[in-house]
């Protein structure tokens, strides 16, 4: 497709958008990484701050854009980044909050399989399925790379809410006694949706930072700069 620029990304050359782009929420981390582990950074896009950035790591192009909060939001972007810029494979990588005593704060965490109780997948592709499925190829190589860097990766079952605050504190038990969520989110289950409809790949790495089962938290700040595990993991990937 060639309607470029989009609504939503000011980049006008899809050259300058790699084929695989990592995509966590927070625009701060999209900048934090690209400072970090990229050279010869270039920034595509800064509308409405959703900053997005290529540059090379160990001598490989690769992306990294932010895609806002919820399934609406990366919906858009992630959508735009298959369909109109030939981006093949997409990693999300995330926080979550924990439902299980297995899953703790600054775990690393692969998601296996997204349910969701939103009508995104259905109302966008005709999906019925509660569940999404990431895709099974980058799930595993992304496993093999942090047995290589010797990183535990944890997979999971994870839940991606429309909802983040709730009348109801009891319903995450209800999401892990009948679906096996083992952790919430807001964004995977929409993505997997997105890449299954357009023939492309689709990952979830997540870092728990918060948990219903006990009182550990981490602040915006440690979610930005400190998740470092998944990050290293899936920039290893490219």
């Amino acid at each position: 497709m060639s309607n470029i620029p989009t609504p939503h990304n000011e980049c006008s050359d899809k050259s300058l958008i790699a084929k695989t782009v990592l995509m966590p929420g927070d625009p701060l981390r999209a900048k934090f990484i690209a400072e970090t582990f990229l050279s010869d950074v270039i920034c595509f896009n800064s509308v409405r701050n959703m900053l997005g950035y290529t540059g090379l790591y160990n001598g490989k192009r690769i992306t990294v854009m932010a895609s806002g909060m919820g399934m609406p939001s990366i919906g858009i972007y992630s959508y735009e980044l298959y369909s109109f810029y030939d981006v093949e494979n997409i990693i999300r990588i995330g926080s979550a909050g924990s439902y299980s005593e297995r899953l703790n704060v600054y775990d690393t965490v692969l998601v296996k399989k997204a349910f969701s109780e939103s009508n995104y997948a259905k109302i966008a592709f005709g999906y019925k399925s509660k569940f999404q499925m990431p895709s099974k190829s980058l799930n595993n190589k992304l496993k093999k790379i942090a047995n290589k860097l010797n990183i535990e990766l944890k997979e999971a079952i994870i839940n991606s809410s429309d909802v983040f605050y709730s009348n109801d504190p009891t319903h995450w038990q209800y999401l892990k006694n009948n679906y096996e969520c083992e952790a919430v989110e807001m964004e995977s289950f929409a993505l997997f949706a997105n890449a299954k409809a357009l023939n492309k790949n689709a990952a979830c790495l997540l870092t728990i930072s918060d948990s219903f089962v006990s009182d550990a938290i981490t602040t915006s700040e440690e979610r930005q700069k400190n998740f470092l595990n998944m990050m290293k993991i899936a920039l290893e990937l490219a």
